[in-house]
């Protein structure tokens, strides 16, 4: 059976092999130390010339970084530091010597790492992050199946624009128009009539020729939906699962939260339920700190910054002006204002889950849909779902890089995917 670096503290006094790669390395002579990595953790390995013979030595000497390797050894306490376990080595097996590595010690441009991405996410920074990430994925999934939400697949082609066609990126799908998904809400709203509640999880493709920290053309999003759900139901159901992936993060991913040096406190004070804000408050809120956000305005980025910045808990923002929400989400009687809720997460990281509950008369819908200009024609289906069993129902979605930006701390949301996708940038 293969043994990982992480399986060390278990096998003190055992001889093992470890089959990754060499992180680093120092020494000369007589003595060599080892970093190796195996994507399980780090650990050291000492190769002395008192314990191998000449052809380990000079074995030890020819790595580069990153060179390939089995090393073969027994586990030993290290001698200084508590808790911390090294190899003594007997034996190397050099798969392949590496060509001079890239990355340096040196620093390096965004535009160099992002070229180099597929070696970049080799460091100890970025698996970090995409540890946090799949701890995420994983509390996600757990909470939804502990809470009775069942796993829909949506596609990721389709014919019709979620929330209008401009950022959309469209393909010949054998002669007709076809559109890379930007959510697969409206299908997980069809799916839902049958199991009652659902979610989705995939990728998802936005159009938008946006150059901020916070944007990307492809990324992970989360959609949920929930039938006899009203707006307040469904923000009961995100700040439960918000507050569960904190729960999991800051159980399992502490390590990884301080190597990147994000401190922990502020996730610890996050509880529910969370801070709500009326569309019209926050706009007034918003002009004292020196905002010049119209009344009917949707928040911009900055404006997201500046009110998050004056909090410590995450904030709903609820009812937003009718004219700058999607036509299929319910409004208050007037016709004036979406029962939607944007959840703002503190510390100037803004937006990181939209949701609203949907409108669910067939007539209202039809005339939301004409007052957005959205047609009819290949939306037959979706309006099936208001004449054959309407119910009450809401839903939400969550982009997943915004929530791994926020909890890492991360100053662009660029390191939280592990190939990004934006306007500039289609490779590696």
């Amino acid at each position: 059976m293969r043994f990982f670096i992480k399986q060390a503290a278990d096998s003190v006094g055992k001889s093992v092999t470890v089959q990754g790669w060499m992180y680093n390395k120092r020494g000369s002579g007589k003595i060599f130390f080892l970093q190796l990595r195996d994507g399980s953790g780090i650990m050291q390995a000492v190769v002395e010339t008192a314990k191998v013979n000449e052809e380990v030595m000079k074995k030890a000497e020819s790595l580069t970084i990153e060179s390939s390797v089995r090393v073969t050894g027994e586990i030993t306490k290290h001698p200084k530091h508590e808790g911390v376990y090294e190899m003594q080595v007997s034996d190397i097996e050099v798969v392949q010597i590496a060509e001079e590595y890239p990355i340096g010690k040196k620093e390096h441009g965004p535009d160099f790492l992002l070229d180099h991405r597929h070696l970049w996410l080799r460091s100890e920074r970025q698996l970090a992050i995409l540890r946090i990430r799949d701890e995420i994925i994983r509390a996600t999934v757990e909470w939804f199946h502990e809470n009775g939400f069942l796993k829909i697949d949506t596609p990721i082609l389709s014919n019709n624009a979620c929330e209008g066609s401009g950022e959309l990126f469209e393909i010949d799908y054998f002669g007709e128009p076809a559109y890379l998904s930007q959510s697969g809400q409206l299908y997980l709203e069809a799916a839902v009539m049958s199991c009652g509640r659902g979610y989705d999880f995939g990728p998802v493709f936005r159009s938008e020729k946006s150059k901020t920290r916070r944007h990307l053309t492809e990324f992970w999003m989360m959609d949920a939906e929930a039938t006899f759900c009203d707006l307040e139901g469904i923000l009961e159901i995100e700040e439960n699962l918000v507050c569960h992936i904190l729960k999991r993060v800051l159980e399992n991913r502490v390590k990884e939260l301080n190597l990147l040096e994000r401190p922990i406190e502020p996730l610890q004070k996050i509880k529910a339920p969370f801070l709500r804000m009326h569309h019209a408050d926050v706009v007034k809120k918003l002009h004292e700190l020196g905002s010049d956000i119209k009344e009917d305005d949707d928040l911009g980025g900055d404006d997201e910054t500046m009110l998050t910045q004056q909090y410590d808990q995450p904030i709903f923002v609820t009812h937003y002006p009718s004219k700058v929400k999607a036509f299929y989400m319910k409004r208050t009687p007037d016709g004036t204002r979406a029962l939607c809720a944007d959840l703002l997460a503190p510390e100037g990281y803004g937006e990181i889950i939209g949701g609203s509950q949907r409108e669910d008369d067939l007539e209202l819908m039809r005339k939301w849909m004409a007052e957005h200009g959205i047609p009819e024609k290949g939306l037959e289906w979706y309006l099936d779902l208001r004449r054959y069993g309407s119910v009450p129902h809401a839903g939400f979605g969550y982009g997943l890089e915004r929530i791994v930006t926020w909890i890492c701390s991360l100053k662009h949301v660029r390191e939280s995917i592990p190939f990004p996708r934006m306007i500039s940038r289609l490779t590696p």
